[in-house]
């Protein structure tokens, strides 16, 4: 334990935000730095519970309060070691997740929870400061070969697993850049990509081959692909986006916010100087209240939107835990992220009945109305229907599973009830030879679940390629979160 005192003396205490008027002049990461003095003060809450019940909160299994101890002590060598036993890209993680850890912990029932998140960034951000990551290329080589379809967290944490297993791995992404969603979705302003091009580079060395700009099912058919590898990992993620079927849905200026989010990015790589949809000057809609959704708010607050409002269907979440969701579960609160502090309204309990445009097809307007729910859904409450202003509107309403056309259906994988590959407790589908991890056999999750199942999934491909495994295996497909 690091301090047996250390949650009783020392409250909870996160990096401060740089102020909104000078963040939403440029694309940086919005918090400030953290001093390591205080950090180590934060480790020392960790309580080393009997039962470390953020364990069981964390898909990865983090060792959380070993490293807890470790920073404490001043000991972030060791610390690093420990945190990359369970995760291959804490950076990530600790920038990305919303964690559930730190809703199971233990302190949490009754006092603020220990800053984990937190704790995590800083041992990778400090580990990579002082040279401590390094290429850890395999010793002997299997001449096995693998495909992993997919340079999201899931691929590549698989990919670094399997090539650290000695395997020749092949990522195989579609997009002109390795990453995926990391790389085109999330906004430079939440993880800056150079954390990603860094870890990229360390999987390079390791002897991981990247393969951009190859549309798997198009530009390399599927025959192709299992002809010259002895197996294949689908890690392609949940990326069919959720439709909003409502007239005007047609007009020019209502898109998927996945067609807004990666032009915003590119523009931070260098392509382009000014992206082909933009918020400037505009009375932006964004349908959906979840992180993505935050994500097109800050993105279009940046742009110098004229007025942002975000737009959900389900009422607005409580600020304290409803006795529905007790602990340790992950609950659904109300939250104010770093997007939100920014600008920009939020409206609950509405539903979109109509988008309205101009003489030349662009949107204009957006209909909406009041809705409470009942057992048979959402009804509309009579007499609350009204028009707001909306010249660009984006829908974050999630996703419905993985692409069906192409790859799939060319390799013939059986799909569930709701669209995602089957696969059994091995990662298996049901062809032979090819794996599926993360999104595209779960459905929309969290990141921590798709490098949980990146890393379990490798493990399976290694031992049915060589018939046994020294790669961890954290968690069986059917594993149900506590998130």
């Amino acid at each position: 334990m690091a301090d047996p005192k250390g949650f009783m003396t020392t409250g909870r205490e996160t990096p401060a935000r740089r102020p909104v008027p000078l963040r939403l002049m440029d694309w940086r990461e919005v918090y400030e730095d953290f001093e390591p003095a205080r950090l180590e003060k934060q480790a020392s809450r960790c309580m080393d519970c009997g039962i470390p019940f953020c364990h069981n909160g964390c898909p990865l299994g983090n060792l959380i309060p070993e490293w807890n101890d470790l920073v404490y002590r001043h000991d972030w060598r060791t610390a690093i070691d420990r945190l990359h036993a369970t995760n291959n890209f804490p950076e990530f993680t600790g920038r990305l997740c919303p964690a559930p850890c730190e809703s199971a912990c233990v302190l949490g029932i009754n006092s603020d929870p220990v800053t984990i998140k937190q704790v995590e960034v800083e041992i990778i951000d400090r580990a990579f400061a002082e040279g401590w990551v390094r290429p850890e290329p395999a010793r002997v080589r299997t001449g096995r070969r693998v495909a992993v379809v997919g340079s999201g967290p899931a691929g590549l944490a698989a990919a670094q697993q399997l090539t650290r297993a000695g395997h020749e791995v092949t990522v195989y992404e579609r997009a002109d850049r390795v990453g995926g969603l990391l790389r085109y979705g999330i906004p430079e302003f939440k993880m800056e990509k150079r954390h990603l091009d860094r870890r990229l580079a360390q999987m390079r060395a390791e002897g991981t081959e990247f393969r951009a700009g190859v549309n798997v099912g198009v530009d390399l058919t599927a025959a192709e692909l299992r002809e010259g590898h002895d197996a294949v990992l689908l890690a392609g993620g949940a990326t069919a986006a959720r439709e909003l079927p409502v007239p005007g849905r047609e007009l020019d200026g209502v898109h998927q916010a996945m067609e807004y989010l990666p032009l915003a990015n590119r523009v931070q790589e260098g392509d382009t100087d000014t992206p082909a949809i933009t918020a400037q000057g505009k009375h932006v809609i964004v349908i959906g209240g979840g992180d993505t959704g935050a994500d097109c708010l800050g993105t279009a607050l940046r742009q110098g939107a004229a007025s942002v409002t975000q737009l959900e269907i389900m009422p607005q979440p409580p600020a304290a835990r409803p006795a529905g969701q007790p602990w340790p579960t992950y609950p659904m609160l109300y939250k104010v992220t770093s997007a939100h502090e920014e600008g920009g309204e939020r409206v609950y309990s509405v539903s979109t009945t109509a988008f309205r445009g101009d003489a030349a097809g662009r949107v204009r307007s957006l209909a909406l109305t009041e809705v409470v729910r009942t057992d048979k859904g959402f009804e509309p409450v009579e007499g609350t229907e009204r028009e707001i202003p909306a010249e660009l509107v984006l829908l974050a309403m999630g996703f419905t599973g993985p692409e069906r056309p192409g790859l799939l259906t060319d390799l013939g994988v059986e799909l569930d009830a709701r669209g995602n590959v089957v696969r059994d407790k091995d990662y298996a589908t049901t062809v032979p030879g090819v794996f599926c991890a993360g999104d595209m056999g779960r459905g929309q999750s969290l990141i921590v679940w798709a490098i949980a199942e990146g890393r379990a999934a490798a493990a399976a491909v290694d031992r049915r390629l060589t018939g046994d495994t020294l790669l961890p295996a954290p968690i069986p497909p059917t594993a149900r979160p506590l998130v």
